[in-house]
């Protein structure tokens, strides 16, 4: 339904704070739902909202083809969404419905949504260093990297996540030495299933990259020449041009602390997207959102999770329709090959299709026999019937029959094998 007029006579006001994925879609989702009021889309940064995923990629190794805008300038005046990007939010008072920007500007709201996101997670041993230490979370985050990568230039990467590993990908294509330092005992611990980090593991070293397993940094100095050291617990030294750390996010809910909405581990809100007020909402990174499906309250940093829930949320806001639950998936492009990954990331066991190794291949996580999880590589067409299989919970019986390639697995998602 469209939205009702306001009481007072004037157009009801949605405002979105942020300028990611999920802010974008929020807004597009409310006018597509019928929405005929008023909506402000406020972002902290100067830049129209863009999408994360190229900027650890195409930003830093092929700028000028690199697009990361999700909307040109001028869909938001077409779609009658009103701009406050470079304007930061720095309080709202969620009774009196009333949002104040750092310019001193106050927008009244019926309905507020805090699509706020996440800031890179400080590290004060590198960042006492000060110059030729990076992060990367921003649009401007990569185009200052950009600046500082070439041919011969020693990178050390600190953390082995999905980040680390694409700008270590993204340094060696550039034609840097690149060591990988993470401080615990595998790879992407929290991001993928083992077998797919023995895959990259495999596909970096034979592109030169050096790993550094168990690393527990306690030192980091810089020389005359410029040149870093960063020294381990056990002793072990690395030296380098630059560093890039990647060690996980800080959620940005300063605004909906200070409004005293109810946060743990995230903005808590209903499966309307909802916050502990009922006219503030929240999507995203930032948002931990009950999930009837698990009977839990869940939170995902993915691209998909962004789009998808922001778009739940912004429609909930006008037809009061809850979001639908999207099984997790994220994907990482790494020296051009296509990983995809949905689902629980630990399982009794893992089926191949095909053989173990192969350069495209799909692999199932089993729990007693059920579809947990998924991952491809290069085989990104099997990742749709392959969510479809860990939503409704499919049960193997015969595994001779997923693990053969030929095998259509859209017919066994919709159950005709």
């Amino acid at each position: 339904m469209n939205a009702l007029p306001h009481p007072s006579g004037h157009a009801p006001v949605h405002v979105v704070v942020g300028g990611g994925q999920a802010a974008a879609a929020a807004v597009t989702a409310m006018r597509e739902a019928g929405f005929s009021g008023r909506i402000v889309l406020v972002g902290a940064e100067a830049h129209l909202p863009y999408e994360r995923p190229p900027l650890s990629k195409e930003v830093l190794v092929t700028p000028q083809a690199a697009q990361v805008s999700i909307h040109p300038e001028g869909f938001y005046a077409e779609k009658g969404i009103e701009c406050r990007f470079g304007d930061a939010a720095v309080h709202f008072d969620a009774d009196e419905r009333r949002l104040e920007l750092a310019s001193g500007e106050t927008l009244a709201f019926d309905k507020l949504l805090l699509a706020t996101g996440a800031r890179a997670r400080a590290y004060p041993l590198l960042d006492q260093l000060g110059s030729g230490v990076f992060t990367l979370r921003t649009l401007d985050d990569a185009e200052a990297l950009r600046g500082h990568i070439w041919p011969g230039r020693r990178v050390l990467v600190v953390g082995g996540g999905v980040i680390g590993l694409e700008v270590a990908a993204s340094a060696v294509i550039m034609g840097a030495d690149v060591t990988v330092i993470e401080r615990g005992a595998r790879l992407m611990a929290r991001g993928a299933p083992a077998p797919m980090v023995e895959t990259l593991i495999a596909l970096h070293r034979d592109k030169g990259v050096t790993f550094a397993l168990g690393a527990d940094l306690v030192e980091a100095t810089r020389a005359n020449t410029r040149e870093i050291t960063l020294s381990a617990a056990d002793g072990r030294q690395f030296v380098g041009d630059l560093v890039v750390y990647g060690i996980g996010v800080e959620l940005n809910v300063d605004l909906a602390i200070s409004a005293g909405l109810r946060v743990e581990d995230g903005i808590v809100v209903d499966e309307y997207g909802r916050t502990s007020h009922p006219a503030i909402y929240a999507a995203g990174d930032v948002a931990r959102q009950w999930t009837p499906a698990r009977g839990t309250h869940l939170r995902f940093e993915t691209w998909a999770n962004a789009q998808n829930q922001g778009t739940g949320v912004g429609r909930a806001m006008v037809t009061g329709e809850p979001c639908a639950f999207e099984v997790p998936w994220y994907w990482t492009d790494q020296y051009g090959h296509n990983f995809q990954v949905a689902g629980a990331q630990e399982a009794d066991e893992w089926l191949h299709r095909g053989e173990p190794g192969a350069l495209k291949a799909t692999v199932f996580g089993l729990k007693d026999d059920v579809v947990v999880g998924a991952f491809t590589l290069d085989n990104g067409r099997e990742m749709r019937p392959a969510r479809a299989m860990i939503a409704t919970g499919h049960r193997i019986t015969d595994r001779a029959l997923i693990a053969n390639p030929k095998t259509d697995l859209r017919k066994v998602a919709d159950g005709r094998l």
